[in-house]
């Protein structure tokens, strides 16, 4: 399937999120763009690959063929066809990689061969800057080999964390579907300077750095949120005015039930 030393890396589907994935592998040089392959029943996503200097196929067998380690990037309620469709060409040596919203472990290991290695990731759009949040869990039958093997290829599109499979449904409540709330945040975040009589492609700029300051100071000193806001709070100041009106919005609860939500979605799916 691949020459001795080179990993060749498949994608049934070729959405948003596995062109994430493999910007993100292809730019930090885990892997070349000439040993992915991906897969499409049409044209349209396929593009973003070819791109990138892929290859693309509308066979997803020809990538059970050609690679070894295969992501299943397709829509959730689309996967158990797929799975149909692919299982024969499915070996030992194969490592199978789901990006499927809800769909468990034990179902990917019904409808896959006896002792295949399958593992689930959950990452979220930021991989193709190479700056995402990824969350791995692994099926019985993948070992520590295979988890190292996944966790080194996606630490190339951000943070890679491997975490027991009940935590998926809510890393996309928290960051799959996060990235979402936090445009959402921007957006306002920059429309309210506008209001104030700032340009708006100044002002999207100077939210989007804000965003990624404050991100980025969360991370380096390890600090919790609650106390670097705090840091940020004079008494009479403009910022305790301004937290005072966003928590008069219930802000912090909607937001907590907006995880919520997109959580029990991803649960329901997977109950399908």
């Amino acid at each position: 399937m691949e020459a001795r030393g080179e990993l060749r890396v498949g994608f049934v589907g070729a959405g948003r999120m596995a062109q994430g994935v493999a910007q993100g592998v292809v730019r930090a040089g885990k892997v070349k763009a000439a040993n992915i392959l991906a897969s499409a029943p049409s044209n349209r996503n396929l593009g973003a690959f070819q791109d990138l200097g892929c290859r693309t196929t509308h066979c997803n067998s020809e990538v059970l063929q050609r690679c070894t380690l295969v992501f299943l990037a397709t829509k959730p309620h689309l996967l158990p066809g797929v799975l149909q469709e692919i299982a024969p060409a499915v070996t030992r040596d194969h490592i199978i990689v789901s990006v499927a919203a809800g769909v468990t472990l034990q179902t990917l290991q019904q409808l896959l061969p006896a002792g295949t290695k399958v593992l689930r990731v959950m990452p979220n759009l930021p991989c193709v800057v190479q700056e995402g949040a990824v969350v791995v869990a692994r099926g019985s039958c993948a070992g520590e080999q295979e988890a190292a093997l996944l966790r080194s290829l996606l630490s190339a599109c951000g943070l890679c964390e491997e975490t027991p499979e009940s935590y998926i449904d809510i890393h996309t409540g928290l960051s799959g579907s996060g990235v979402a709330y936090v445009y959402l945040f921007a957006e306002a975040l920059a429309e309210g300077a506008v209001k104030m009589g700032m340009p708006s492609a100044l002002a999207n700029k100077i939210a989007a750095q804000t965003l990624l300051g404050a991100a980025k100071m969360i991370l380096e000193t390890g600090e919790h949120p609650a106390k670097l806001r705090s840091n940020v709070c004079t008494p009479g100041g403009t910022t305790i005015h301004a937290l005072h009106e966003l928590e008069k919005g219930a802000l912090r609860a909607t937001v907590m039930n907006a995880v919520e939500a997109a959580t029990m979605r991803a649960r329901e799916l997977g109950e399908r």
